[in-house]
């Protein structure tokens, strides 16, 4: 998932929460919790649920947005007409869920303008995946088959999130992704039936983003206290180690048939368990990119903070048009 909200802790983190609750109001809110129910906008709700659901769905947020970047610089660079058009429809998607999950933390109480000031002031965070350097062709096949492939299998439980503007939102965005997904792998087959070199470019990048995507799905549980507190309120369906686990289950059949190797010699299959075993995942790295220390982190929020700083003026444009339009629909009604 593009949210690490459950793994990074920060000031409001849930059982810093001192406010005392209305017990009558909990239970109803425990009640509909329990039966499986949704949660919308204008019901009651816990502060730290309220608190919970605006850092993860916004953090959700700035990733879509952030993770237009590695691609995006790769638009004026593809091979042909066929994957730069592709390509732009996929990116073009990823600010279009931006906008998605933005509008839905909006209903919580929070405003677009503050969401942003904290992605820009680096007080709120994204997904660690897009502080990595796109070097060839090959890494946006790879993005799109595991980075979205990670995303996918996080993502489909939030369809079934307690919080409905949320769940809503979620089900066009995994269709999209879904989308990103097979483009990625497509991609990847072709580049496969191709020359050595080739080959070898699609194992590099696979070599280099296998074990990142492994760590997206968020610290082991008994590292990451936050998930069972959001598991408990139907804002997260699925623990890290689970989510992690379905998706080396599913990656490896697919390495299979594209042909490439994946990088871990402890990867093998357990008849007992009827799951795969994988290595140990580079935790230290993990958190040393989310505390902001990755190769790309102050590239990819410089870059973030000038694309909106320039531009102010369509904003403006845009506001000074929708007031204009508004005094004349004022102007008519009085005449």
């Amino acid at each position: 998932m593009y949210t690490q909200s459950f793994s990074v802790s920060d000031k409001d983190k849930p059982q810093a929460v001192k406010a005392v609750e209305d017990p009558a109001l909990m239970a109803q809110f425990d009640e509909r919790i329990d039966a499986d129910g949704r949660i919308e906008p204008q019901d009651w709700m816990p502060d730290a649920y309220r608190k919970t659901l605006v850092r993860q769905i916004s953090q959700h947020a700035h990733s879509e947005i952030i993770g237009m970047l590695p691609e995006g610089n790769w638009i004026t660079r593809a091979p042909s007409l066929k994957r730069k058009a592709i390509l732009i429809a996929k990116v073009q998607d990823e600010g279009g869920h931006g906008l998605y999950l933005y509008s839905a933390a909006e209903t919580l109480g929070t405003s677009r303008d503050q969401m942003l000031d904290a992605l820009h002031s680096g007080k709120a965070k994204y997904s660690s995946i897009f502080n990595y350097p796109t070097l060839n062709w090959a890494d946006v096949g790879v993005i799109g088959w595991l980075v979205d492939g990670a995303a996918i299998m996080n993502q489909i439980p939030l369809c079934r999130c307690s919080y409905g503007p949320y769940a809503r939102a979620m089900v066009r965005v995994c269709k999209e992704e879904s989308f990103h997904q097979r483009q990625g792998y497509e991609a990847l087959l072709v580049m496969m039936q191709g020359s050595d070199a080739q080959k070898a470019m699609v194992q590099d990048a696979v070599n280099r983003w296998w074990w990142k995507c492994l760590a997206m799905f968020g610290p082991p549980d008994a590292d990451s206290p936050n998930s069972a507190l959001g598991m408990r309120w139907g804002i997260k369906r699925v623990s890290n180690d689970d989510l992690r686990q379905k998706f080396v289950d599913a990656t490896v059949p697919q390495a299979r048939v594209l042909g490439v190797t994946l990088p871990d010699p402890d990867l093998k299959w357990n008849e007992e368990r009827q799951h795969y075993d994988y290595g140990q995942i580079d935790w230290d790295e993990f958190w040393s990119t989310v505390a902001g220390n990755g190769p790309c982190n102050k590239e990819r929020l410089n870059t973030r903070v000038k694309a909106y700083n320039d531009g102010e003026w369509v904003r403006d444009a845009a506001q000074a048009y929708a007031a204009k339009q508004e005094a004349r629909q004022l102007k008519e009604k009085v005449a």
